[in-house]
């Protein structure tokens, strides 16, 4: 009840509230289980490739062959960055690529040829597009931010493929791909996190489908949200590469003493293990040993065990995509750009699905403050 005399229930940060419905992703907490379109998500991961996780998310039924390789040329076609975005980067300054992902997926609707259009097939173009065009933004910017020079993506390779090539300049192996490629298809949707939910009420409002993607990014821009993987490759570099056992012990040990959060550990709505961890700790497992560094997935498995012993709390997607991402070359200030460069696919399938039954999302607050008139007194009284 809220002071103004309406039946108004309250919940802090809207936990648990139901704000829409949704046939794009499934997830029950209690049991660790995350589904798209029905899929699981141990599925997707073991079987399925990025292209195909976009396919579904966007149209509800995985692609035939005809139907992949149709969107596997559309990626091809859109993929290149316009030159204006190009030159745009370079003006800015190097610091935090968030800003730089917000800024230039802006830009980005001023050089799209259906800018000015908004039907449903139209939109569904454009979810395309942003998901093909922000893989090589955010590879083009990290490679620049490197001093590195542009590299055109290669239309004969796939995203994940891709995204490594434009970064690196370097063809990434099979196994490098597929982890990457892996990544993408966990990182791709969350039901409504609080990136999604932003573009949603964007979205609510008929803005353009850039707008509502920037209001994604910018949701996800901030550390309570994004960031935790990055923080969590910081820990582990700070530790160093040449700490031992008892040394990391006695670091995490001294944090959680002083009441400090361990990065990468916990979730609002899992109670057992996130079920993209378990496929993140096999991959991080993997390139660590093919790699000759692996030192960060050893002490990533150490400090895992420590914490769900001292406080009974699980890994979280963020926790073991660290070691993933840096194992494969790509640097710590990218990673929360990398994780768009997945979401992009569950934020435009969101926003598609709010146009396509839309209606305005405006909750109520309860007010706190006092009900009764106060009287206005004028400035020179005051």
């Amino acid at each position: 009840m809220s002071n103004t005399g309406e039946t108004l229930t309250f919940k802090a940060g809207l936990q648990d509230v139901i704000a829409t419905t949704s046939e794009i992703c499934f997830i029950d907490g209690e049991h660790g289980v995350l589904s798209y379109r029905g899929f699981d998500i141990h599925d997707l991961a073991a079987r399925a490739s990025f292209e195909e996780v976009c396919f579904l998310l966007w149209f509800g039924h995985l692609p035939a062959r005809d139907e992949l390789s149709t969107l596997r040329s559309q990626f091809a076609e859109w993929r290149p960055l316009p030159e204006n975005v190009v030159r745009l980067m370079r003006s800015l300054p190097l610091g935090n690529g968030m800003d730089a992902l917000r800024t230039l997926t802006s830009a980005l609707a001023h050089s799209d040829p259906d800018v000015a259009k908004n039907s449903p097939e139209v939109n569904v173009r454009k979810a395309i597009r942003l998901t093909a065009q922000l893989a090589t933004l955010v590879a083009t910017y990290g490679r620049v931010a490197e001093g590195g020079t542009p590299i055109d993506p290669d239309p004969s390779l796939g995203h994940a493929e891709n995204f490594l090539f434009v970064l690196t300049g370097e063809r990434p192996d099979a196994v490098a791909t597929r982890a990457f490629d892996v990544a993408l298809i966990l990182h791709a949707d969350h039901e409504l996190n609080a990136s999604t939910f932003a573009a949603r009420v964007a979205a609510a409002t008929l803005t353009d489908i850039h707008s509502a993607v920037v209001a994604g990014i910018s949701a996800l821009k901030g550390p309570l949200h994004g960031g935790a993987n990055a923080d969590v490759m910081r820990l582990w570099l700070a530790l160093g590469d040449d700490a031992d056992p008892p040394q990391i012990e006695g670091a995490i040990l001294d944090k959680l003493a002083r009441k400090e959060k361990i990065p990468g550990f916990g979730h609002r709505v899992y109670r057992t293990e996130d079920p993209r961890a378990t496929h993140l700790r096999r991959m991080s497992e993997e390139l660590g040993a093919r790699s000759g560094r692996e030192h960060w997935y050893e002490m990533s498995r150490q400090i895992e065990v420590l914490v769900g012993h001292e406080k009974n709390l699980n890994p979280n997607v963020d926790f073991y995509s660290a070691s993933t991402y840096y194992t494969l070359g790509i640097k710590v200030d990218l990673f929360t750009p990398v994780f768009a460069v997945s979401r992009v696919a569950g934020w435009t399938a969101h926003i598609l699905e709010q146009y396509a039954n839309n209606r305005l999302i405006r909750p109520r607050a309860d007010y706190t403050g006092e009900l009764h008139p106060k009287a206005f007194v004028a400035i020179d009284q005051r």
